[in-house]
């Protein structure tokens, strides 16, 4: 418990005890009124003294002026009736202090998951320069240095490896409690932590414009976004607050103008007006949720910028999304190998030692799924057959890998993967089948979508029409727009939104940024996505891993709901308690024990945003 927290604990059982211990003592007049005054100004001074900054900074209706007038008058009430009874004043103000208390509490916890977060700031870099290892600030290190990052040390800023190999803890950007293996010519994202082996990574990025910098902007700049919710209790107290003073005043002054009671009885039931009208459960608890929400939701990997976006999120009921690399890898891979007369593994292995030496996808992802070493001694004659593919020998064997014009005598393949048609020794070998492979999550994400209610998923994507209803029907996905440009992406997102519906559109490209920006809730991919992608989205999933999207609109949703809980259960409680102490059905005890009983209602039920 914080030291601010313990003083107050303190204050509260001080108090509470005092003035127990003097409702046993006989004690009468000046002597009972001193020490009551003394009980309710140790455990009220704070609240008094805002009351007085309040007023002197004109702010004369916030909750701290509502207690201190109620408060007051309740002391001076006791006096001028010549009651003794101090307790309610003392009693008030100890109940409204152990509210507070209980709300700095569960303010403190929600606060700590975004203080976790913001642990990920590395303090140094150490850069190689000239043979040695210097320490400096990270926003010192130039894009193309060397950085050393020893086992232990947080990785200051994006790079690549370029020598070493080792396991990384991301679980602080991702939510991800398994290590991920690194090495050599490995991209790396600041804000990690290498846990095992000696690192050297040359720089992609400044530190300004690196992952970790970007993430503590996002979540530092959350709370200035507010939602309509915390619009709404804004607006709403600067009506309420004026109009509920006023009914006071009414209160006290009107009836016993008309002869229906004694001065001191209606004055008294206006200061329980006061006491119970403080909106303090709203005001409290629609932050905190929010607050709660996002902080949750970073502790899952997934950064909200704004409470505003979050709201919106809940709303959503399309959702639209980029294939290349939000449903599937955006990297090549042999899917299956058809062969003709020779077996898989030679068919694979000839493919690879002809491509090997090309730089394009396809070739490089036909290497890569032969994973043994080329031996480029075997590799003769090779030739770029412009359009077509390569020819070459390969142990004096003459070798055709390439598209089916290359390979007059291939059968036709018409599926939606890329064909990769392999003669060998001048006869038909086989057909490698190359795909951007979907991502294992994608088909879960998608099930998932579905799970919480969302009306449809549409699947937006470059390739062609075969390509694009191979991958929707594999995921499930009901629809799916093909050959787009991405002018043609922000058309049909334009589309979807004359429906009326709240759209969420989820990529990761430079080319997604526009259509980020002009959906309803933009969700970029934060790992490998593009700064630009990034910088338009609303949120970030930092593991790009597309089953995120339907647990953040679960938070948003469970948040939202919580919200509208609170609002419709503060707000009714207090207008009864108002409408029972007018009536003179209810005293300053009931008055404070509603109050602050909504108070904290409301705040537990807050704080349940903060799990998922």
């Amino acid at each position: 418990m914080k030291k601010r927290h313990k003083i107050m604990l303190a204050r509260i059982i001080t108090a509470a005890a005092g003035t127990l211990l003097l409702n046993v003592l006989p004690l009468e007049g000046i002597l009972r009124l001193v020490l009551f005054t003394a009980l309710y100004l140790l455990i009220g001074y704070d609240i008094l003294w805002e009351a007085l900054l309040g007023l002197w900074n004109r702010r004369f209706l916030d909750e701290n002026f509502l207690m201190a007038i109620a408060t007051v008058g309740a002391f001076a009430l006791a006096v001028y009736v010549k009651s003794g009874d101090y307790n309610e004043a003392v009693a008030v103000m100890l109940f409204y202090q152990t509210g507070e208390l209980f709300q700095s509490i569960a303010v403190g916890k929600s606060r700590k998951n975004i203080a976790e977060l913001m642990d990920i700031r590395p303090d140094s870099a150490n850069v190689l320069r000239g043979g040695e290892v210097i320490e400096v600030d990270p926003a010192e290190v130039a894009v193309g240095e060397i950085i050393v990052v020893r086992p232990g040390e947080k990785v200051p800023l994006d790079g690549v490896v370029t020598e070493g190999e080792s396991t990384l803890d991301t679980s602080a950007l991702t939510g991800e409690s398994v290590p991920r293996e690194i090495a050599a010519g490995g991209a790396v994202i600041s804000g990690c932590v290498n846990l095992t082996g000696l690192l050297h990574i040359r720089t992609e990025k400044e530190f300004g414009e690196s992952t970790v910098s970007r993430i503590l902007e996002l979540v530092e700049n959350a709370s200035s976004r507010k939602s309509r919710s915390e619009k709404f209790i804004s607006r709403f107290a600067r009506v309420y607050t004026p109009a509920v003073c006023g009914a006071a005043l009414a209160l006290a002054v009107i009836p016993p103008l008309c002869g229906l009671g004694e001065w001191h009885e209606w004055f008294y039931r206006a200061l329980t007006f006061l006491v119970i009208s403080c909106p303090c459960a709203l005001v409290i608890s629609i932050p905190l949720t929010f607050f709660a929400g996002i902080g949750c939701a970073s502790r899952e990997g997934v950064l909200v910028k704004g409470s505003n976006y979050l709201e919106a999120l809940a709303e959503v009921k399309i959702v639209a999304l980029d294939k290349t690399g939000t449903l599937t890898r955006g990297s090549f891979e042999v899917t299956e190998i058809i062969e003709n007369r020779v077996e898989k593994e030679k068919l694979l292995e000839f493919a690879a030692h002809a491509e090997a030496s090309s730089t394009h996808p396809i070739a490089k992802s036909i290497v890569a799924s032969f994973g043994g070493e080329i031996d480029h001694s075997r590799v003769t004659n090779l030739r770029e057959e412009g359009g077509l593919g390569v020819t070459c020998e390969i142990d004096g064997v003459p070798v055709a890998v390439g598209n089916r014009k290359l390979i007059a005598d291939a059968p036709e393949y018409s599926g939606a993967s890329t064909a990769v048609y392999v003669s060998i020794d001048s006869e038909f070998a086989g057909i490698l089948l190359v795909a951007d492979a979907i991502k294992e999550e994608s088909r879960e994400a998608i099930a998932e979508l579905g799970k919480i209610g969302t009306q449809k998923c549409v699947m937006l994507t470059g390739d062609g029409e075969a390509i694009a209803e191979a991958v929707s029907r594999s995921l499930g996905i009901s629809e799916y727009r093909a050959s787009l440009l991405p002018a043609d992406k922000l058309g049909e997102v334009e589309a979807l939104l004359s429906d009326k519906k709240k759209v969420a559109f989820v990529g990761d490209g430079i080319n997604d940024a526009p259509v980020l920006a002009r959906a309803d809730v933009g969700i970029a991919m934060g790992a490998m996505g593009s700064d630009a992608a990034i910088e338009a989205a609303d949120i970030v999933l930092m593991k790009d891993d597309p089953r995120d999207v339907a647990k953040a609109i679960a938070i948003s949703r469970k948040c939202i709901s919580i919200v509208k809980q609170n609002i419709i259960f503060s707000l009714a409680v207090k207008f009864g308690c108002l409408a029972l102490v007018a009536a003179g059905l209810a005293n300053m005890w009931i008055g404070i024990f509603a109050d602050v009983g909504v108070m904290v209602i409301a705040v537990l039920n807050a704080i349940r945003a903060m799990r998922r």
